[in-house]
């Protein structure tokens, strides 16, 4: 990747976090793409913690199968998330996507937390 990318990414992503901020009530949900990864994580930016985090090194979504689609293990990250987030009472968050657009693997993992009964 591109430093220049790079920059510009994290260029984004501070425009997105200068409105988007989580509370204990409705915290940040937080991605962060690597070239073979992604991650999620519930933060609280009031304490500062974070509550819940997920991706695809978790062992639970971690694959043998070397034929698993990007996009159903961003689904699954999504949907882990979510579950992770119903089991400490949480139901509604704040999206940030990070600086990457929303479309891909961020939407995938959207939606994934979507369907796992997140609001946002």
């Amino acid at each position: 990747m591109s430093t220049r990318k790079e920059e510009m990414r994290v260029i984004r992503h501070k425009r997105v976090r200068a409105r988007v901020d989580g509370t204990t009530e409705r915290p940040r949900l937080s991605v962060f793409r690597s070239n073979k990864h992604i991650y999620a994580q519930l933060i609280d930016d009031a304490r500062g913690a974070t509550i819940a985090s997920a991706s695809t090194m978790s062992k639970s979504l971690k694959s043998t199968d070397a034929k698993v689609k990007v996009m159903e293990a961003a689904f699954a990250v999504g949907e882990k998330i979510a579950s992770q987030a119903k089991e400490k009472g949480i139901s509604a968050v704040r999206f940030d996507r990070g600086g990457y657009k929303f479309h891909g693997q961020v939407k995938a993992l959207a939606d994934g937390a979507r369907k796992g009964g997140l609001t946002f």
